[in-house]
């Protein structure tokens, strides 16, 4: 079986970490979250309400198995990158870019959905020229780094499975597993 890392930190989306680590233990893969530091990780739920965007509650806890600097991006053979606040801070990381780009440069399968997309900030010329799909209010985050903006809630290009938002998690799923076979 596979090893996925999970990169992501404190307000992530809940459901969109938990819904791909829970998938991928079931399939049998080993799966490394990795934060900024190892600890206890808060997780944040969003909706929407009445409001014109989201609300953010806090959610569930979930472990770190890892800090950033105790990966090699060498031992995993995908990356899972959940949205939510989290990828706004940890592409602040020093580790973050090379971690990222190895799975690029490898082509090996990089999931990434909803606010994901910020992260590729640090690594623009990974993902210049792709498509891919992210929150709608990240569109001009992946205009501006040379990527064309998907308006669906899925989308593929090559090894990367973009996916809009957590909605989007089954079909996410589906094809980042497909992706890992």
């Amino acid at each position: 079986m596979a090893k996925v890392l999970i990169l992501t930190g404190d307000a992530v989306e809940a459901l969109e970490i938990f819904y791909p680590y829970y998938r991928l233990l079931e399939e049998g893969h080993e799966v490394t979250i990795a934060s900024p530091n190892k600890k206890k990780l808060q997780t944040v739920c969003h909706d929407f309400t009445d409001m014109e965007t989201f609300t953010e509650k806090l959610a569930y806890g979930i472990d770190s198995h890892a800090s950033f600097s105790e990966i090699n991006p060498a031992d995993y053979d995908g990356l899972i990158i959940p949205g939510g606040r989290a990828p706004e801070y940890i592409r602040m990381e020093k580790e973050v870019p090379a971690i990222v780009s190895h799975f690029f440069e490898n082509n090996k399968p990089v999931g990434a959905i909803c606010h994901a997309a910020l992260v590729f900030s640090v690594i623009p010329e990974s993902v210049k020229n792709r498509s891919m799909t992210a929150f709608t209010t990240c569109k001009p985050e992946v205009e501006s780094l040379g990527a064309e903006y998907v308006n669906k809630e899925l989308h593929v290009d090559n090894n990367l499975v973009s996916a809009h938002a957590w909605p989007d998690l089954p079909g996410f799923m589906r094809e980042f597993l497909k992706k890992l076979k």
